[in-house]
């Protein structure tokens, strides 16, 4: 132990007992935020400090009962409260960036916020905002994209809305926590410029743009280290360049050495403390390995979270919102009329005409069930609505809704004749809790016997509609030809039947576009052959190229682009113009009109596409905006997208930083990033 630790520490407990006798200025509800912390900070002996930054008892934060101090509750999320009971259960948030309706992304934030007060919860572990790599990873359905744009609008307009009900949202898993192989010991090598450009910008949105106050440190190593004990990862790029000012938790268990921690950036061990644990960080303080100031820093940001979200000058619980909340209910309906994307619907078959049709029959593992995915996001609702339920409710009086168990391996005859004399088929198909969630990976197939039970349902009746419950692409290769519409339903949340009903019988036209691509094989995958990786390893080989990044440059097809989704009406595109800003922007405005029969509603998506010739390999077109909009039959908008001050520019590696290369780009706007309507040259200087 060094004489200026000594003196340091000596310091600091002579420090903490001056100050008792002093008026509270962090009692004081009108002072700064930032002085309340330096009281209170002052305030507390080595032993508080130490005791705070562990968790207890699973999922809370000590409180320090000397001063008054209240102990923090958290929660998993991130589609609903799950902890404490049955809760409002929200659609996946892979469905809610398939609505690419940012301010629908606030609106369930600010709901999911609401049933975290209503529980006494000050810090929500939401949102799960990595990159969709692999279409297998267990855990896609709780992370938003495949694309870095569209994930970072979402991320920060759900911490955004979290945040303005007095909770503080955690944004997960920092970073790159891509797959649940070896999820707690993968290391994964991956170019800076591909964290920099495709695993990092939504992390950066939720702190840059929605403020928020956690970060959730992943269970992976990244490039050999583990995330909970990276210093390049937390101190240099999140506290360092982001200026995060709020706290870095860690992942459940996942933190493995005390030292390596406390150096590495992170401020907070759950759910306990077991490496950063009160002796070893003594022995490290008393060693001059980790300094006071470190320390100081870890509970300082543990403060100010509290303090800025007034947990220190409130009760945690709001008795403004029931635990069953009709309002949030009604959240989790809208999301899912808009998440849900028709993927096919040839000849017209939905939506299903419930006038001239007698009877519809629904079978399949999820037509009578509440499908969500496992692990800490399962959310346990008062109630839900199936598929079954919802279209009884929906088209029960006008036609006959009829079941038809499939828990057995064939059909039986009756079955097969019920199927062939009904009017129209739905097969409900793909994954539940135990099939799809935290702790491992899926298979790209269906389920055993789903492929060959639409097969045979197809067979027997040529109006056969699948809906597919999956967190991102399943095979579809061996039947998709025989059936004549499918719809992508994502895990629908608890109103989720009453939802796809609405469409299947037209009461709500669909809108929702994909947020990842969808592939013909597992092998057309950017990630195949390098994923789940062997020897502790995986290598990110693709660089920047994921999803439709990789399908537009390796020239492979995608069975279903990025962004696309059909509607029950049609729309076309017009005059395209593009303008400098005043503060150095560029924006693009663009005509869209309804020349269908119905109202709908329409997303339209701008891509920049760069110079033929540039110093490193680009993608060959990349989303930098978008716009939902809704069209009465024959109308025309006007739509203005503006492209952020770094809508340019790529990561150069020989420098360190980001650069923009001069050249003429081209904007192109879409309805999906295959179907690109108008384009305009732009000359960057």
């Amino acid at each position: 132990m060094t004489r200026r630790t000594i003196w340091a520490l000596l310091a600091a407990a002579a420090a903490a007992t001056a100050t008792q006798a002093r008026a509270a200025t962090y009692e004081d509800k009108a002072a700064p935020v930032e002085a309340r912390v330096d009281d209170l900070l002052s305030r507390l002996t080595l032993d508080e400090k130490l005791s705070l930054v562990g968790g207890d008892r699973g999922f809370f934060i000590r409180g320090i009962p000397r001063l008054s101090v209240p102990e923090v509750k958290m929660s998993d999320g991130p589609l609903g409260v799950r902890n404490y009971g049955p809760s409002t259960a929200y659609p996946a948030t892979a469905g809610l960036a398939a609505t690419w309706d940012a301010a629908l992304a606030r609106d369930y934030g600010a709901s999911l916020g609401k049933d975290a007060r209503a529980r006494g919860v000050g810090i929500l572990l939401a949102p799960g905002v990595n990159i969709i790599r692999v279409p297998q990873n267990g855990r896609n359905f709780e992370y938003l994209s495949e694309d870095p744009y569209l994930a970072g609008v979402f991320a920060s307009q759900i911490v955004t809305g979290i945040q303005s009900q007095g909770v503080a949202a955690t944004v997960k898993h920092f970073a790159a926590n891509n797959q649940e192989t070896n999820q707690g010991t993968i290391d994964e090598r991956i170019s800076e410029r591909a964290l920099r450009e495709i695993y990092l910008p939504a992390f950066r949105a939720a702190v840059t743009k929605g403020h928020a106050w956690a970060v959730m440190d992943a269970a992976n190593q990244i490039n050999g280290s583990y995330c909970t004990a990276d210093d390049w990862l937390n101190n240099k790029v999140l506290k360092g360049e982001w200026g995060f000012t709020g706290v870095v938790m860690s992942d459940w268990g996942t933190t493995h050495d005390a030292l390596g921690a406390a150096n590495g950036g992170l401020d907070l061990e759950m759910p306990s403390a077991e490496a950063m644990n009160p002796a070893a960080l003594k022995a490290l303080l008393l060693s001059g390995k980790v300094a006071p100031p470190t320390l100081d820093d870890k509970v300082r940001r543990i403060l100010r979270l509290e303090i800025a979200n007034g947990f220190l000058d409130r009760s945690p619980e709001s008795s403004s919102t029931p635990g069953d909340d009709p309002k949030g209910a009604a959240m989790a309906l809208a999301v899912e009329r808009e998440a849900v994307v028709l993927l096919k619907n040839d000849a017209n078959t939905l939506p299903f005409a419930t006038k001239r049709m007698k009877r519809i029959v629904v079978l399949g593992p999820n037509a009578d069930t509440y499908p969500c995915g496992g692990g800490s996001s399962r959310v346990v609702p008062f109630h839900f609505v199936s598929i079954l339920d919802g279209l009884r409710q929906e088209a029960g009086h006008r036609m006959k809704v009829e079941s038809i168990p499939t828990g057995h391996a064939e059909l039986t005859a009756d079955e097969a004749q019920e199927i062939q004399t009904a009017d129209a088929a739905v097969v409900c198909v793909g994954f539940n809790q135990a099939l799809e969630g935290e702790g491992s990976d899926r298979a790209f197939d269906l389920p055993a016997g789903q492929a060959g039970l639409i097969r045979r349902v197809a067979a027997l009746n040529p109006r056969t509609v699948v809906v597919i419950n999956s967190g991102a692409a399943v095979a579809t290769a061996d039947w998709i030809g025989t059936v004549p519409a499918v719809l992508q339903a994502w895990y629908p949340g608890q109103e989720g039947g009453k939802a796809v009903a609405e469409i299947l019988t037209g009461a709500v036209n669909p809108s929702g576009k994909l947020p990842i691509s969808y592939g013909k094989r597992v092998e057309d995958s950017a990630s195949y052959g390098n994923f789940p990786g062997s020897n502790g390893r995986v290598d990110y080989a693709e660089g920047v190229f994921v999803g439709y990044r990789w399908f537009d440059s390796s020239g492979v097809a995608p069975l279903f682009p990025f962004g696309f989704g059909l509607s029950y009406t049609t729309f076309s595109y017009s005059k395209i113009e593009t303008d400098r800003t005043d503060d150095g922007r560029w924006s693009v405005t663009f005509s869209v009109t309804n020349n269908g029969t119905r109202t709908g509603d329409e997303i339209s998506e701008v891509y920049v596409s760069p110079p033929v010739s540039t110093s490193a390999p680009r993608p060959v077109r990349e989303l930098k905006g978008f716009s939902r909009i809704s069209l009465a039959i024959d109308e025309t908008k006007t739509v203005t997208v503006i492209l952020d001050a770094d809508t340019f520019s790529y990561f150069d590696e020989s420098k360190g930083a980001w650069a923009e290369e001069p050249g003429s780009y081209t904007i192109e706007v879409g309805s999906s990033s295959r179907s690109i309507q108008l384009t305009a040259p732009v000359d960057v200087p």
